[in-house]
Formats: structure tokens, sequence, C-alpha cells
């Protein structure tokens, strides 16, 4: 499900390399059902539902505006005072109010506009005059999907109709295009999918739990395995887990500070032996016998790395279920190189920063 989420958002940056946005992967919430309901969608899903049951609930070739405005009848600004003496124009006042508002739709869906979405209200009376155009509007919709949905289809968010002239206009270049948007029935809510947006691909995960504390875990859990699938694929490189990485670091140090006739041999032992740190932790943690472990562990890949008959036992890591060392390529078991090298200089780095404080204020 996650693999196939960010290849649905895959795209080419300006330097023609391939990037996969995690921040494209929309993650919904749903309270009830199993874990093992959760389910990928092929396209952008908002946790709204159309404005009125009288609206199309399928729109095929969609033109989207997006829009950061209320369309609901004019009101006067506050502060703003109009005395009328003749109770005719009172009704004519009224009459150019409601009109202001449809003037605006009418300017919105004769640019070409099928799927209207608002971060505002739409009042009943103007639900009336999309209804009519067979149109669908959605209403109340948060601020930071219409971004996101404005950049996916290439729409142009208004915050207003007016232009520079002080007239008010809506240019056909601001609606964005998808191939689809529908209202789906997905689990117990109603959802409104926009499939194949026209810029970029689009994806959503929706997550099932029975409370909110095991789905925001759960969302947690998603976006860490996005990052690493993120790694993976933009990287391209793999190494074999389970200690196997440190514990060949490990035996390469230890022979290369015998080569050294000076103090840095004292300094890189150490270094290989901080390694170990990792698959005996491993172990521990999995209720394994760490020493017997890590010392077939190390002897492993002492073989792989002295004798070229036994070069594939490089692969070895350990198996912490059944408390064996086994190939950890062939079993599946790897990481992103990329995590690897970073998790490695970084705790360098740091340890570094704390041997550099000579001295601290109590």
């Amino acid at each position: 499900m996650v693999v196939d989420s960010l290849m649905a958002v895959k795209k080419t940056n300006s330097k023609g390399e391939t990037v996969y946005p995690v921040k494209a992967v929309h993650i919904l919430k749903a309270h009830g059902g199993s874990a093992k309901e959760s389910r990928l969608i092929n396209g952008y899903a908002l946790n709204c539902t159309v404005a009125s049951q009288q609206m199309p609930k399928r729109v095929v070739g969609a033109k989207i505006a997006c829009l950061d405005f209320n369309l609901m009848k004019t009101k006067m600004k506050m502060g703003v005072q109009v005395l009328v003496s003749d109770p005719e124009k009172l009704d004519a006042i009224r009459k150019r109010e409601l009109d202001i508002t449809k003037e605006r739709i009418d300017k919105i869906l004769k640019a070409g506009a099928n799927v209207i979405l608002t971060t505002q209200g739409i009042d009943d009376l103007c639900l009336k005059y999309f209804v009519e155009a067979g149109a669908m509007a959605v209403r109340r919709v948060a601020k930071e999907d219409m971004m996101r949905i404005a950049k996916a289809t290439g729409a142009t968010m208004a915050l207003t109709l007016s232009n520079m002239e002080g007239e008010e206009v809506f240019d056909p270049s601001m609606l964005g295009a998808a191939e689809e948007v529908l209202q789906e029935r997905v689990c117990d809510d109603e959802l409104i999918v926009i499939s194949k947006p026209k810029i970029k691909g689009a994806a959503s995960i929706i997550l099932r739990g029975a409370n909110d504390f095991m789905l925001d875990e759960m969302e947690r859990s998603l976006h860490d395995a996005l990052c690493v699938v993120k790694r993976v694929l933009e990287s391209k490189t793999l190494v074999p887990g389970g200690g196997a990485v440190e514990a060949a670091l490990s035996i390469f140090l230890e022979t290369f500070a015998m080569t050294l006739g000076s103090r840095e041999q004292l300094a890189i032992a150490e270094f290989a032996n901080a390694l170990l740190v990792i698959p005996k932790t491993l172990s521990v943690n999995a209720a394994q016998d760490a020493t017997d472990l890590v010392a077939k562990l190390r002897s492993y890949h002492n073989a792989a790395q002295t004798q070229a008959d036994k070069a594939a036992m490089k692969w070895y890591g350990l198996d912490l279920v059944n408390g064996v060392i086994r190939d950890n390529k062939a079993a599946g078991v790897v990481e992103p190189a990329m995590s690897k090298i970073k998790q490695i200089k970084f705790a360098t780095e740091a340890a570094i920063t704390i041997l550099r404080i000579d001295d601290y204020i109590k």
C-alpha cells in the first residue's frame, strides 16, 4: 500500500531527478473497523460531501474551481449605514444583494467550471444555481487540502474575483482539471475523490482503527514507512539488515587498525567495538543470547572478508525470531544504505560534540 501510494505521486524535478514527495500522500483517519480494513485510494480524497443531494455525485472531465471566499448572500460591511426613505428602494437593495452573488456564480460557471470547491460556506439560495447548472459544489474544504488540490490539478486558488480595474471576472485559466471527481462511500463515510489530476498524481490512504490513539499511532508508523520507501526509491541502494552492516564494519575496522603503528589504532579499535552495540541490543531486545549470537555473526563476517569462497556470507545477519544467523538478503531483511550511512555519521558527530565539552556549569 505504501509503495503503491508513493509510485502514484512520483514526479521528475527541474534537475531531472525522480522524487517521491511524502506530503503528496494524503492520510485520512476513520473510526471503527479493523486496521486490516485500511485501504489505498488512487486519487485525492476529501473528507467532505457535496453541498446538496440534488447535485451529481460523479463528474467526468472535471474542471475544478478552487475558491477561498464564501458564496452566500452579500451583506453590508460592518459600520456601513444605508438610509432609505422609500420602502420600494429597500426591496431593490435586498434584490441587488442576491444578484451580486448570482452574478459571481454565473461568471464561475460560464468559465466552464463543473466542480466548485470553496473553503467557506455556500447558502441554500446559491446552491440552487449550482443544482440547475448540473455542477458539483463542495463547501468547508480545509485550506491545506485546497492548496494540495490546486497544485495537483493546476488550478489557481481564487481569493477574490476582483481584477486590477476593480471589475469582477473569473478567467478560465484559473480552473484545474482532473479525469473524474466522484463521491464515494468508503467504510462508513462519504468522501469526495479526485481521480487522475492533470498536473501530478495523487494518492490517499484511509486508516481504520478503534480509537484516536490507535489511529494516531498508525499514522506515525505509516509516515515512517513512507519515509523509508522514499529513501530506497530515491537512493536506489540497499544494505542487509539485522546487524550485518555493523558486524562487517567492525571486523573490517579491527583488521585496518592492526595495520597502523600509531595511537590511531586504539581509536579505530574502540570505534569497531562500539559498532557491535547494535547487534547486541537487537539480540537482547528479542530475548536471545546476545554474546553467543554476536560471536557467531562476527565469525561469519570474518570468513566472508578473509576467504574468497565464503564471500556470500557478507549478507548474513541476525534472525531474531529463531535466534540464528541467516542470509538476510535472501530473507528480504534490508535497509536503505543512505539511512545507515547517516546513522553512523550522526552518531560519530554527536560523540565528537560531547567530547569537545571540557566543563559544565552547575
